[in-house]
């Protein structure tokens, strides 16, 4: 089973790749979690859709770390990547979103794979909740057979201001309904809470919130290139900025009944970079993970 990892934006917010934080003592990001809970999960091959031009800094600084445990690959996510027909609107710099990046991997993933963001920390269920699903090659590998890992909203949150969320509703059967884009969600007592055009909407703790992590097989990305044509038919007041998201193609995917999600509760916690003071709690929680003996001291060795 393939990881391909969403880190097209990396070198924008970090300068290059040359000023990435470490998370702990000995120098690992969290993209080496990943990889790692990764590997010890069954994956066989990593795919990180990167910019072209970030792709010397990425070997050296990341890629070259895992090359001794699985299989490497690069992918590029670029502007002018897009169907015939199409053109890039005039003065627009910024990348078509993670749906468009995804697309970046059609071309060398052809198995069952799982999607994730680079700079999220995501916890070793997650992995074994996704390869386990596709490990049956008989049960879960038909077209449209797709899984998405969700963490309890109250463990996806920050102390440190507000946060965007795409909050789940899931059927009895664990199959996902729909996902609601929620932003600046914080909390507020035993609930959180949404501001949406000065509309505020309560959202209860225990929610299913989606951190873009996903299992799918390579039918998917036929039907994201469909979704991207109408994406980019369809008129827009904001054609320099807007963006073809991961969640919206497999909801339409999902509203044209072409495909059907299975959602996996992981009570793990979810670690991100959101804030600046969210790094230190960050640091301290791997640490902590390292400590109970989850994690071994040195992951790259």
């Amino acid at each position: 089973m393939t990881l391909v990892i969403l880190a097209a934006g990396m070198g924008s917010r970090y300068g290059g790749l040359k000023q990435i934080d470490p998370i702990t003592e000995n120098g690992e990001f969290i993209i080496d979690f990943s990889v790692f809970d990764a590997v010890r999960s069954g994956f066989d091959k990593v795919v990180f859709v990167i910019k072209e031009e970030n792709l010397e800094d990425f070997r050296e600084t990341i890629g070259k770390r895992f090359e001794h445990k699985i299989a490497v690959e690069y992918a590029f996510q670029d502007i002018n990547d897009i169907p015939e027909g199409f053109s890039v609107p005039e003065g627009r710099t910024k990348p078509w979103g993670t749906a468009h990046a995804l697309l970046a991997a059609r071309n060398i993933v052809h198995e069952p794979f799982a999607v994730i963001n680079a700079d999220d920390f995501y916890g070793s269920r997650a992995y074994r909740m996704l390869a386990e699903h596709y490990a049956n090659a008989g049960a879960n590998t038909d077209k449209g057979n797709y899984c998405m890992v969700g963490y309890v909203l109250a463990n996806t949150l920050t102390e440190n201001g507000t946060v965007s969320r795409g909050v789940c509703r899931v059927d009895e059967n664990g199959r996902l309904i729909d996902v609601t884009e929620r932003t600046k969600i914080e909390k507020a007592g035993d609930i959180a809470v949404s501001v949406e055009d000065g509309e505020t909407f309560e959202i209860a703790l225990d929610s299913i919130a989606s951190m873009n992590c996903w299992g799918f097989t390579p039918d998917i990305f036929d039907g994201v290139m469909e979704g991207f044509k109408k994406f980019l038919a369809a008129p827009s007041s904001n054609e320099l900025k807007r963006e073809y998201y991961l969640p919206f193609a497999v909801t339409e995917l999902m509203n044209a009944g072409k495909c059907g999600v299975k959602v996996y509760r992981s009570l793990d916690s979810w670690y991100g970079v959101t804030y600046a003071d969210d790094k230190e709690k960050v640091k301290n929680s791997i640490a902590a993970l390292i400590a109970s003996g989850e994690y071994p001291n040195k992951l790259n060795r």
